[in-house]
């Protein structure tokens, strides 16, 4: 596990050693402020642990005081081009914000944006991606490259440290995999600020998850990045489905139950995947840290259900439950049933 600085977003603390924390973007106007609570409300019901917004106008800066008033996760003020949106959002009480110094201005513009965040200690997450690097460093490199994101977000982070400030978050981004994966590589050693990890640009929920699951996978694995953002183009409550399966996957969350189920193959003599997916829609409904196996055959899955907690596996018009051995027999009519029944009596 790298080694980095503790910060503090509005209570969930991030880097340090503590769990990976899960963020998501509203995409709703920031000056809705009914539409972007009620977003924010979803996303936490799916666990979402720290939410961003864009605050482009003053209307959206002052509406973060209001939208903070109904939510119960930190809100981060994401920042473009106008310094003073930051300041008013941290004055309205925003627990983060979000900028890229290249963009702000002047270093006067982005010293009065950190004197602000100095006097709140409020932390701030300097976010470089493809399309922000600057024109020396694209010259450099001939283009973007992993070394060019590296460069460019210490440069960036170094420009608020010089100001006497270093409660700081780095994100470094691009939508291209294996340049992500080795611009978060390069960085690692190279700063002991957290780092919030995602491939941006990943596209819809299905491609998007996939290059998601890969880039977040191979990063995390290695042991780097303290929070992460799956961005879909979709529904964000589909970015936090993403990022619970993708962190338990690698043992780095339970949130909930783990479902796992077979391929289907010529062994199948029931409807597997529609049973799988009942089975998922089931579990979604518990809190338990468990995993539950759903598997298409009396031949292999037994043996294949022993590393589960529980689980099914379905036969011609019959059904078996196993819980590290063979339970029970019963009509493959009846699997669902019996497998609500093992879940509500959990721990009983």
């Amino acid at each position: 596990m790298r080694k980095t600085h503790s910060v503090n977003i509005g209570g969930v603390m991030i880097g340090g050693g503590n769990p990976v924390a899960i963020q998501s973007m509203t995409n709703t106007r920031t000056e809705d402020v009914e539409a972007t609570v009620a977003q924010i409300l979803a996303l936490e019901e799916a666990g979402c642990e720290i939410v961003r917004s864009t605050v482009p106008t003053r209307e959206a800066a002052e509406a973060v005081k209001a939208i903070k008033s109904r939510i119960h996760i930190p809100l981060v003020a994401d920042i473009h081009f106008d310094y003073r949106m930051a300041i008013a959002a941290m004055e309205n009480g925003a627990d983060k914000i979000r900028i890229n110094p290249g963009n702000i201005g002047s270093a006067e513009r982005v010293r009065a944006v950190v004197d602000c965040a100095k006097e709140r200690n409020i932390p701030i997450r300097v976010g470089v991606n493809s399309g922000s690097l600057e024109k020396d460093i694209l010259e450099k490199n001939g283009g973007v490259t992993a070394e060019g994101l590296v460069e460019s977000a210490l440069r960036n982070a170094a420009l608020i440290e010089d100001m006497g400030y270093d409660n700081l978050v780095i994100s470094i981004k691009s939508s291209d995999v294996p340049m992500c994966i080795r611009a978060h590589e390069l960085i690692a050693d190279r700063t002991l600020h957290p780092l919030h990890v995602g491939i941006t640009e990943a596209g819809t929920v299905k491609s998007g998850t996939i290059k998601s699951a890969v880039g977040l996978g191979a990063i995390l694995w290695q042991g780097i990045g303290d929070t992460i953002r799956v961005s879909l183009t979709g529904d964000p409550v589909e970015e936090i489905v993403a990022a619970k399966k993708i962190l338990q996957a690698l043992g780095l969350r339970r949130s909930g139950i783990e479902v796992v189920s077979c391929p289907t193959c010529g062994r199948t003599q029931i409807d597997l995947i529609g049973l799988a997916n009942q089975v998922e829609t089931l579990t979604a409904g518990y809190d338990l840290p468990i995993k539950v196996a759903v598997m298409g055959c009396v031949v292999n899955g037994p043996g294949e259900a022993r590393e589960a907690d529980i689980g099914i596996a379905g036969g011609k018009g019959v059904g078996l439950l196993i819980k590290g051995e063979e339970v029970r027999k019963l009509p493959e009519t009846e699997l669902l049933s019996a497998l609500k029944y093992e879940l509500d009596h959990w721990n009983q």
